[in-house]
């Protein structure tokens, strides 16, 4: 039987703030040492390490996949200050157009959405 592939696809980074523990560079060396061609990044709320992902990735010869755990709200009205409830949603990015989308959403969500948390909704 052969080898099975595996790419994680729900990864935090050091750029989830006060949740991820991976470094960037240590976490390229291990994907690689595990024999993985691709691995995604998902950290909470934001894209703060999307750049520094993706060219560590590259230079190491995997495949990145840019992504990030969404915090989402589910009233209508995102400047609601009424409720700290909100559900996960990984969003991951299939082409340029899907990267500036994970971009936009990740800077509104912490312009007009942000209580407690970067929040976004489905009217965003």
């Amino acid at each position: 039987m052969g080898e099975i592939s595996f790419t994680h696809l729900h990864l935090h980074t050091e750029y989830s703030l006060l949740d991820g523990a991976n470094k960037i560079k240590d976490l390229a060396k291990r994907v690689k040492e595990l024999g993985m061609d691709s691995v995604a990044i998902t950290d909470h709320g934001n894209m703060f390490g999307a750049i520094d992902f993706y060219t560590t990735m590259r230079k190491e010869g995997i495949k990145p996949i840019i992504g990030m755990e969404a915090y989402i709200h589910n009233q209508d009205d995102l400047g609601d200050k009424t409720t700290k409830q909100r559900f996960h949603l990984c969003l991951y990015a299939k082409n340029e157009v899907g990267y500036k989308n994970l971009m936009y959403l990740s800077s509104m969500s912490y312009l007009k959405g942000f209580y407690y948390y970067p929040r976004i909704n489905k009217k965003l």
